[in-house]
């Protein structure tokens, strides 16, 4: 079979450790589709879409999830359950274990780049065990141009094994499967699991300990797109949250929508070259984007669709984790080349399950540091056995899983940058109103995009006091009014017709944010720590 697509393009495997020339090279998005049907590896959509079940799989496994422990990060990684050590001399034995595997198979091998600022460009070469796979390498990163490619040299190398299966007791893992990234080879290494999103989580970690270390720029997780008038606006949050959502508006063009740069030359840049949103519930009517980018040269997840090749997507009976990945362009509405200016606001994404969070708010920089380093969201009631209530939940900087320094040094940055650029910061809650989970309602989306829209245009009062309510547990400010949306909305404890309830959940939510950042208080600057909730004792 032959290993290169492109004729004036000849690479050999062989500096890796694989001998054979059993692979293909750079096969093109169509391409690749065909010969994962052709495999039986996946089937087609009505949409045209490329659908596969990733197998034990369907999202990341942080516990398993490792950095190598040597001179370069012993003493800037923040170990612990998060950043999980690893020793050299067992990944060395395992990457080697890993080749000799896929020395026994056929291979897709694609070169691409993360960064879409030349200055920060990361140049990586992927070998995939699966066609599929090396088809979301395509989607995801930024493909470079055949000119690019006849002088391509790879900085980082990510070699991906779904079908290896380590033995723990004798590779140093936790269970048969793993994601490994060692900076001293530049490596990232990933085996016993199909779920792609290990893929991007891996370089996009690689990239959070690079940035700040070497080149002095932050890293983040977060979408950003930009208005006819070049601003620029990013939306943190957790998965769930609507980041990819909230971020693909018709009426501005999208930079990224989950991993970006912000550098000291003033400007924002996407990390990627595509996207990778949940489907759970995608409808045309509240995400049209989103639903328009399902065709032809994207990939479903762990979707379920009838012999019609109908996806359903509100059937989670696999996971809830449901996936599209598209390439950017399958988006009308894109900013070309994927960078933006300074932002002029920055929205943080909760989805408060308990409903005590102002749909909207306006942090001053204090509680943007705080909420930052908290990076609240919270899982809601029956996802897991025996949960009856809403169960907070923190990742700090909205990202902790791919975070290697200490989630203070992000912070720092953050703030420096924000006070700089002039930043409004906004804290949305996309989760329930009018009470917790179980006896409120989700935030209507209609609404969380009117409120996005009038912080953008500055419409919410920014200029006067009265304006706003300091809300009197969180101490944040909330609007009084908001074109497009009822004022009983904007109170949530207005909303629940009960204010006895309403204080008694919302200071045992204020509580959860005091116990979760007693873990940072010995790194956090006094000015910070007067950003959180107010003490409540029961």
């Amino acid at each position: 079979m032959p290993n290169s697509h492109h004729p004036k393009r000849k690479i050999s495997l062989k500096p890796y450790g694989i001998e054979h020339e059993d692979f293909q090279y750079q096969l093109t998005s169509a391409e690749l589709h065909d010969i994962t049907l052709k495999k039986n590896m996946g089937r087609e959509a009505s949409s045209g879409a490329l659908a596969v079940n990733t197998g034990e799989f369907t999202g990341r496994s942080p516990q398993d999830r490792f950095i190598v422990k040597d001179e370069i990060t012993e003493d800037k990684i923040w170990w612990g359950d998060i950043n999980i050590p690893f020793e050299p001399s067992k990944f060395d034995a395992l990457y080697d274990k890993v080749i000799s595997y896929l020395n026994e198979r056929e291979l897709f091998v694609r070169d691409c780049y993360a960064c879409a600022d030349a200055n920060y460009r990361t140049d990586i070469r992927v070998i995939n065990e699966y066609p599929w796979s090396n088809m979301f390498v395509y989607n995801m990163f930024i493909r470079p141009t055949a000119e690019e490619l006849r002088v391509f040299e790879p900085e980082w190398l990510v070699v991906n094994a779904p079908g290896f299966m380590a033995d723990a007791e004798v590779d140093g893992t936790r269970q048969h499967n793993f994601a490994i990234l060692n900076f001293t080879r530049k490596i990232a290494l990933i085996g016993g699991t199909g779920y792609t999103g290990e893929i991007k989580k891996g370089i996009f970690s690689a990239l959070n300990f690079i940035l700040p270390v070497e080149k002095k720029t932050l890293p983040m997780h977060c979408s950003a797109n930009v208005g006819k008038k070049g601003d620029t606006a990013i939306f943190f949050g957790l998965s769930g949250t609507g980041k990819t959502t909230l971020s693909a508006d018709p009426y501005r063009k999208l930079i990224g929508d989950d991993e970006h740069g912000w550098n000291n030359e003033n400007s924002v840049f996407n990390f990627e070259g595509g996207c990778y949103a949940k489907v759970i519930n995608l409808s045309a009517e509240n995400e049209p984007e989103i639903f328009g980018a399902i065709k032809k040269g994207a990939i479903l997840e762990n979707i379920i669709m009838d012999d019609n090749g109908a996806v359903d997507f509100a059937d989670t009976s696999i996971t809830q984790n449901t996936r599209v990945s598209y390439p950017i362009y399958h988006i009308e509405n894109v900013r070309r080349p994927s960078i933006g200016k300074n932002p002029k606001n920055i929205f943080f994404l909760t989805a408060d399950a308990f409903g005590v969070l102002p749909p909207i708010s306006k942090l001053t920089p204090s509680q943007a540091a705080y909420h930052f380093i908290s990076g609240y969201t919270a899982k809601v009631a029956g996802t897991e056995a025996g949960v009856k209530e809403p169960i907070p939940s923190f990742s700090a900087c909205f990202g902790a899983p791919f975070m290697p320094l200490h989630p203070t040094k992000y912070a720092e940055m953050l703030s420096k940058k924000m006070l700089e650029a002039g930043v409004n910061v906004w804290l949305v809650n996309t989760g329930w109103t009018g009470g917790p989970y179980g006896i409120g309602t989700r935030m209507k989306l209609k609404y969380t995009r009117a409120m996005i829209n009038a912080a953008l245009n500055g419409d919410l009062g920014l200029y006067s006091y009265d304006a706003y309510h300091i809300h009197s547990v969180f101490g944040v400010a909330q609007p009084r009014e908001c074109p497009g949306v009822p004022t009983t909305v904007l109170s949530p404890r207005a909303t629940w017709n009960d204010d006895e309830k309403y204080y008694k959940t919302a200071f045992k939510l204020s509580n959860a944010f005091r116990e979760n950042f007693k873990k940072f208080e010995s790194y956090a600057s006094e000015e910070i720590r007067r950003g959180g909730p107010q003490r409540y004792a029961f």
